[in-house]
């Protein structure tokens, strides 16, 4: 089943019976190799044959037999072998033979441009080929020149080390002759006879003449440059010749040896400066020398350090003085020098308002005599009706003077605020109530204004109440050394009364009368010093400071220098409340613009710049570290944990927050003295301001007690506090949190147990029992025997046993107790030694309470 009709090239055929297939268009054979040493080999080949197909004139593709024809041929025959059929077609029209003219002209013209095309591509491809050897033509003339001058450097090499060689062989041979004449000359002078079995001495010469220069020459000839280089070229098993960097290493030596006198080998001193404490590292490096060689200086004196080791000023400067360098000493106080710059010139000051420091004891009217003197009410603003802040204010008298005043709460838990009062103060008011008469806080108050050699002025203060008496008064001061003018002395009194306003002419008389007699004056004009009164820090505000100030104008804009703060003043604030640009001596004003809050009490100092309060800060800030650390050590670590095992140390963990820097020094002053040897307080931070998550997050790590004074917490710290189980108390009134506190400390306290005596028995007969011991038939005589309860065993009166009590019967039936006048059966607990006519003291131990 074939189709042989049409062309057999294009058609599918059945070849054998039941088989489909193609005619295949792969020619298979066999190709001879030959290799070399005369092998050869057989292999099979493919040659795969092209088909090319053409369009004829009657549409029908037709393949090209050959692959040598080109399209166009290949065209030309089909139009060739279907133009008879074309012929014979009457029915094609004009429009179809011009189509069939159209194909084989754009088959010419694809000839044609298929022919420009090879032209192109042989033309580019032979100018690629002329440009390419003429660049190889330059590489090869490149390298030519390139390795001429490497063999004419070499051969200078050769020659200048040829040419040293043989000057080094000439010199050797120079001196050779040189000793030589002189050793002759030497043995002209001194001859010696000649032993018989020694050659004569004309024969020594002999060695002059073996001279070493062919030998020297020789090797200068054969020392090139990769001579000595082990190769597989040379391994020969020849000697290695000297490197080229030995003979640059050689030239080097010999040129600094040549021109070694020209130079200044004078070594550069230098100033060092040493600090209290520096490091090696630094000491090497202010001395220009290698840190090594300061280490091995330092071994060889027996100091045994690294490069990061710190030593002390003294070992530095032996350290800079060996290495011959001069020494500058400083010392980190050296910042603090010349802090508060020179002292005044009598012509440069001016007359100044008093500074009044209002004393007393605790509600004897000090700051009712102050409101009545200002005209104002400050009893109402203070919590409890006491004053817990330092205040200070200025007063204008009818007269136009002024009177600066500072007051101090009475209670015994601000005595350190007293004191700081009574040092900044110029004259001291002791307020004394005529009923009350001379208090405990009244002899503290006399005793700081002695301490700070202030002349006093007696205020005797409510004589208008019933039972006021001014005499005792002035008699009880006599005990204090305190002596009234009406008594003879020089102490000046003031009979007045705050809440009737009496005699209040008369006491500000006599404070200016004071003033006078002291000649208070001060220096405007120079930068501003003071002491700081009160410190706090307000929301919105920041810190702030009541400043006190003593000499000098404090102004807008002047950096200052306070405790371990610094700060630069923002605004400044009366004590009306009112913004001003400066302020002078004697004025107390509020300073905004601290980094951080101050303690009450530090010296405020204006300084030229910024850096230098940053300095002397930082110094002060790590003085005030080292200071707490060395007040908080317990001795050793083995004291402590020896006194932490047998339950010595016993501490109740405290944190403070307040309003002002005097109310946490008050709070931490009265924890301290409530502490006993077994129990403490400790305060494990103590700032101003509201109590934030940080406070919280402390007293959880340390198990403390959180006390705000004056403020409260914020609402995150609330709920941290709440979450995490830290408990905050706050109070406004300093006693109740001394109560407070002093409860939880005798919570601390181990237990105290004090012995109970319960009762009597008299043994009147002893069993034996098997498996129990023995058992007492007793009588109990006076109170009662419980069971569990402790005993003693009395023999004649004395102890003889002590223990506990095991078994209580009555009859055959444990009892708990019984009573006096009942017979009962008792047993102790491993014990048996039990006789008849022994008593038996029956007691309870009770656990008792303690109090701080």
């Amino acid at each position: 089943m074939t189709d042989k009709k049409g062309d057999d090239g294009n058609k599918l055929s059945l070849n054998r019976p039941g088989k489909l297939e193609l005619k295949k268009t792969v020619e298979a054979g066999q190709v001879k190799q030959s290799f070399s040493h005369g092998r050869s080999k057989s292999v099979a080949v493919e040659v795969r044959k092209k088909r090319t197909f053409v369009q004829g004139t009657s549409g029908r593709m037709s393949e090209v037999r050959g692959g040598a024809q080109t399209a166009k041929e290949a065209a030309e025959q089909a139009f060739k072998q279907d133009r008879p059929a074309v012929q014979n077609d009457a029915h094609l029209t004009d429009d179809e033979l011009a189509k069939r003219a159209q194909v084989l002209q754009n088959a010419k013209k694809a000839e044609e441009e298929q022919k420009k095309q090879m032209e192109a591509d042989a033309e580019a491809r032979a100018k690629r080929e002329a440009a390419d050897a003429k660049r190889r033509a330059e590489e090869k003339a490149a390298e030519e020149r390139k390795a001429k001058a490497d063999a004419e450097r070499k051969a200078a090499e050769e020659s200048a080390e040829k040419k040293r060689i043989e000057a080094e062989a000439r010199k050797a041979a120079e001196a050779a002759e040189l000793a030589q004449t002189r050793a002759e000359k030497d043995s002209a002078r001194r001859p010696e006879p000649a032993k018989k079995d020694e050659k004569p001495a004309a024969a020594k010469p002999v060695k002059k003449k073996e001279e070493k220069k062919p030998e020297a020459a020789k090797r200068g000839t054969d020392r090139r440059r990769g001579k000595g280089k082990l190769s597989i070229d040379n391994f020969d098993g020849e000697q290695r010749q000297r490197s080229l960097a030995s003979v640059k290493r050689a030239r080097q030596k010999q040129k600094q040896q040549q021109g070694g006198g020209k130079q200044d080998q004078s070594k550069q001193v230098r100033e060092v400066i040493l600090p209290d404490h520096i490091t090696v590292q630094e000491l090497a490096n202010r001395m220009a020398e290698r840190a090594a060689a300061v280490v091995k200086a330092l071994m060889t004196m027996g100091t045994m350090v690294t490069i990061n080791q710190t030593i002390d000023a003294d070992t530095a400067q032996v350290v800079v003085e060996e290495f011959g360098h001069t020494v500058k000493r400083v010392s980190d106080a050296d910042v603090e020098v010349d802090l508060t710059g020179p002292e005044d010139n009598e012509s440069q000051q001016t007359p100044r308002a008093p500074i009044v420091t209002v004393m007393g004891h605790v509600d004897h009217g000090k700051t009712s005599l102050l409101d009545a003197l200002r005209e104002t009410d400050v009893v109402d603003k203070e919590a409890g009706g006491i004053t817990q802040h330092i205040g200070a204010y200025q007063v204008t008298m009818a007269s136009g003077a002024k009177i600066s005043f500072v007051d101090t709460p009475g209670h015994e838990a601000f005595t350190a605020m007293r004191a700081r009062g009574a040092e900044l103060t110029d004259i001291v008011i002791l307020v004394v109530a005529a009923d009350d008469g001379v208090m405990p806080q009244t002899i503290e108050a006399i005793r700081h204004a002695k301490a700070a050699d202030v002349p006093i002025i007696v205020a005797i203060n409510k004589i208008d109440k019933p039972g006021a008496d001014p005499t005792r008064v002035r008699t009880e001061l006599l005990q204090h050394e305190i002596q009234v003018e009406s008594m003879g002395g020089e102490v000046m009194d003031v009979e007045v009364s705050a809440k009737q306003r009496l005699n209040l002419e008369s006491l500000e008389e006599t404070i200016l009368l004071q003033a006078e007699i002291l000649e208070l004056k001060a220096n405007p004009n120079r930068a501003a010093e003071g002491v700081v009164v009160e410190a706090k820090q307000e929301r919105g505000r920041g810190n702030i400071a009541t400043v006190m100030v003593q000499r000098g104008t404090l102004k807008i804009g002047d950096i200052f220098v306070v405790g371990t703060e610094w700060g630069r003043v923002r605004a400044l604030v009366n004590d009306h409340g009112h913004h001003v640009k400066s302020s002078g001596p004697a004025t107390p004003v509020e300073v905004l613009g601290l980094q951080g809050t101050p303690s009450a009490g530090d010296q405020l100092v204006v300084v030229e710049s910024e850096a230098k309060a940053r300095e002397v800060s930082e110094y002060r800030t790590n003085k005030s570290k080292a200071a707490k650390a060395a007040a908080s050590g317990r001795g050793t670590l083995e004291e402590l944990f020896s006194q932490i095992a047998a339950g010595v140390v016993k501490e109740l963990p405290v944190l403070i927050k307040g309003d002002v820097q005097g109310s946490i020094e008050a709070l931490s002053g009265t924890f301290d003295k409530l502490g006993r040897d077994d129990v403490k307080v400790k305060v494990l931070h103590g700032a101003v301001g509201a109590i934030n998550e940080s406070d919280i997050t402390l007293a959880r790590a340390s198990n403390a007690l959180i006390i705000g004074f004056n403020v409260r917490a914020n609402p995150q710290a609330r709920e941290m506090a709440k979450r995490d189980g830290v408990d905050i108390r706050y109070y406004s009134i300093i006693y109740d949190a001394a109560d407070d506190v002093k409860r939880m400390m005798s919570g601390l306290l181990d237990p105290v147990y004090q012995e109970k005596f319960i009762g009597y028995a008299e043994i009147r007969e002893t069993f034996n029992i098997s498996r129990v011991g023995t058992i007492a038939g007793c009588m109990v005589t006076e109170g009662v025997v419980k069971r569990g309860a402790k005993v003693r065993l009395l023999r004649d009166n004395v102890v003889v046993h002590e223990g506990a009590l095991g078994q209580l019967k009555r009859f055959k039936d444990d009892v708990k107790e019984v009573k006096s006048g009942f017979e009962c059966g008792m047993s102790f607990e491993n014990y048996n030694d039990l006789k008849v006519g022994d008593m038996i003291e029956c007691f309870e131990m009770e656990q008792i309470e303690q109090e701080i």
